[in-house]
């Protein structure tokens, strides 16, 4: 039996191969449309001068937080930072703070790590993959402190809606991956996903609203303004900020 158990845990902890990464991401509907696009000359430099010491992959196995990054700190899980200006902005203002961030968009990765490297910010690990396959296969449970993600593509269309990543099934899994008392910031432009994020917030077990029922948060000052937002505000959007808290 011993044996057994053995076996099975070296089962569960070997790389996914590409095959079977393929084949998980096809099992389900996904929340973006992967764009690789060409890379810039300092993104590609930062690609060469950091994905080794900085980056990390789905075929690379488990990833050990504490070891990834040499110590024990409060750990910001970072989905879909864009290009990385507000996240690198944010890991280089908090250097006490351990930050993971997962962007599909090619360039967007090389454009943080060109970042990382010119801000000799080290106290960030990116990766390149499936946010859902990298949670679900790489990083341990109540293993870190907060879950960011803002201004997630929204799916516009009605048709469209069921590709939106924020649901029960992806709330639960950050729940299941995150400490006692961790928090979920959400920030989006979009009114009907805010409207849409809060009622599946609200609604998900083990979860409790910060600024009251209902209620959203104003935007932190720790949260830099993107150009997502910046190009709402141009547009007369408003933004809407939510902070839910991992409760028992």
């Amino acid at each position: 039996m011993i044996d057994e158990e053995k076996n099975n845990v070296t089962e569960q902890e070997k790389p996914l191969t590409e095959e079977e990464k393929i084949a998980s991401q096809k099992r389900r509907i996904r929340s973006f449309v992967r764009r690789t696009g060409r890379l810039t000359a300092g993104q590609q430099l930062g690609y060469d001068r950091q994905w080794e010491n900085l980056g990390f992959s789905l075929q690379d196995g488990k990833f050990d937080i504490p070891s990834a990054f040499g110590r024990e700190a409060y750990t910001v899980l970072e989905i879909g930072f864009g290009m990385g200006q507000s996240f690198i902005e944010m890991a280089k203002a908090e250097p006490e703070k351990n930050y993971i961030g997962i962007e599909v968009h090619t360039p967007g990765v090389g454009s943080a790590l060109r970042m990382a490297d010119e801000e000799n910010v080290s106290n960030v690990r990116v990766s390149e993959d499936d946010a859902i396959e990298v949670l679900k296969h790489q990083i341990a449970d109540e293993s870190f402190d907060c879950l960011q993600l803002f201004f997630p593509d929204p799916w516009h269309k009605k048709r469209h809606n069921k590709r939106r990543i924020v649901n029960e099934e992806f709330i639960q899994l950050i729940r299941s991956k995150m400490k006692p008392g961790g928090i979920i910031h959400m920030a989006t432009d979009w009114e009907p996903y805010a409207e849409h994020m809060m009622e599946v917030l609200s609604a998900a077990e083990g979860y409790k609203n910060q600024a009251g029922e209902g209620q959203f948060t104003p935007r932190p000052d720790r949260r830099p303004l993107t150009k997502f937002e910046k190009r709402g505000e141009k547009l007369g959007h408003g933004v809407w900020d939510l902070f839910f808290e991992k409760v028992n």
